[in-house]
């Protein structure tokens, strides 16, 4: 892995943001959509956060994107079992308050999601 600026990577990072913002606050009557999709689309988020600053191949992103996700839902674990809540509502917004299995699942879309379109990019760059 080697340092660089990647601005297409910037560019899908910075696209994904706003919808990732616009969710978080618009959002609230969405239901699974904000709360599922949300997951999947902030996984693509930190990889392409990663892509732009690290040359690293897809699938090592993709999985420190998912190692993200998992531990903010085991930081969430945790802090319900020692009973900490989360009262500030930004950081309720940003890491949830309740974990849940199928955020894990989310996840794994999300860095799947990413691999399949990295490597829809490559195919088009070949032909």
């Amino acid at each position: 892995m080697t340092f660089r600026f990647d601005p297409a990577s910037f560019g899908r990072a910075a696209l994904l943001f706003v919808v990732l913002v616009l969710l978080a606050t618009f959002g609230r009557n969405l239901g699974w959509v904000r709360s599922f999709f949300g997951d999947v689309l902030a996984v693509a988020w930190v990889y392409y956060v990663i892509r732009t600053f690290v040359r690293a191949k897809p699938v090592t992103a993709a999985a420190i994107a998912f190692a993200c996700g998992a531990a903010v839902e085991l930081t969430q674990y945790v802090l319900t079992r020692i009973d900490v809540q989360i009262s500030n509502r930004l950081l309720r917004i940003v890491f949830g308050a309740t974990p849940d299995w199928w955020d894990i699942v989310a996840y794994a879309m999300g860095a799947a999601l990413v691999l399949v379109l990295e490597s829809l990019s490559n195919r088009k760059k070949t032909r």
